[in-house]
């Protein structure tokens, strides 16, 4: 059975059936947690805790910071299609965000002033157990002994600052652009290998925009993901690792024919009429938008829970 850890800004807990049950703990980090497992397994017991109501609890991101967050760039074939580009050509590869940029499941994702359009990515995160020095040998027997437990992110992006730069960091780590949790389930060998079974879905004021399950869509799973990193990275506990988003975002690939003639223009040209033709697009978001985010098998087996977001432009 999975174990459901949740924090507030001043305390860890477990979620039981009778409700949240305090962890009897000194932790301050989500490392220093995962390194804790009697508390967590003695407040799951909860033979001498009075739980109290979840929807108590002002929830905060049960990821803390500072921490890593690494990200898979292109990694679901729907994505990468909308993308305009081919699945059997993209390689794995990753980019940092910032770990300032993460916040609770149900704080606002501020939008700076000068960002223009606000996209959204639903993802599965990775949260890292124990250390892993670069080298390390990563195979499916072991794969649960590194990776603790699974999170529902969103990796908020400012496109317009994302695309002419070529590069992702500033665009993905402003303050909020990492909305993490509410929840960390905390995985069994087993229960890690239904990862495909996941189902990653996000909708914007009750439309659904986002809907796909990792098997027949992700192209590198964890256990490729974790193989190549650890090539020339080393993890901490408490890291996070973002694993990619589906089809469904506001951003998509313009027309074949519009592609051919912008590659013609000088950049400066070609990236205000991209612009200019994104600026009509409905979909990227707007003040007062409510983004909800959930991950987590058809069956209920495995469940990240839901993330709720309010948009609110500085």
């Amino acid at each position: 059975m999975t174990i459901t850890v949740l924090r507030t800004a001043d305390a860890w807990w477990v979620k039981t059936t009778g409700g949240a049950t305090k962890i009897d703990t000194a932790a301050a980090t989500t490392g220093a947690l995962l390194a804790d497992r009697a508390a967590i397994e003695a407040a799951m017991d909860g033979a001498r805790a009075q739980p109290v109501a979840v929807d108590s609890l002002a929830l905060v991101s049960p990821v803390t910071r500072p921490c890593r967050v690494i990200a898979q760039m292109t990694n679901f074939a729907s994505h990468v299609k909308d993308a305009g580009m081919d699945p059997a050509t993209v390689p794995l590869t990753f980019f940092r965000k910032a770990s300032a940029s993460i916040t609770g499941p149900f704080d606002d994702i501020v939008k700076p002033a000068h960002v223009k359009l606000l996209d959204y990515e639903v993802e599965i995160g990775l949260v890292i157990g124990r250390g892993v020095p670069v080298g390390t040998t990563i195979s499916d027997t072991n794969l649960a002994d590194f990776v603790a437990g699974l999170v529902v992110s969103n990796d908020v992006s400012a496109r317009d600052i994302q695309l002419p730069q070529t590069q992702f960091y500033e665009a993905k780590s402003y303050p909020t652009f990492t909305p993490v949790g509410p929840e960390l389930v905390l995985l069994s060998a087993d229960e890690l290998k239904r990862y495909g079974d996941l189902r990653l879905r996000l909708s914007v004021n009750g439309r659904e925009r986002q809907n796909a399950l990792v098997d027949g869509d992700m192209l590198y799973r964890p256990l490729q993901a974790l193989q190549s990193l650890t090539q020339f990275q080393e993890l901490a506990p408490g890291d996070l690792i973002l694993t990619g988003t589906p089809a469904g975002t506001a951003l998509s690939a313009p027309p074949k024919p519009v592609q051919l003639i912008g590659n013609l223009l000088p950049p400066a040209l070609k990236w205000k009429m991209f612009f200019t033709r994104q600026a009509g697009n409905p979909d990227y978001l707007q003040d007062g938008d409510v983004v909800e985010a959930t991950v987590a098998t058809d069956d209920g087996a495995v469940d990240l829970g839901t993330q709720r977001t309010a948009v609110r432009f500085a």
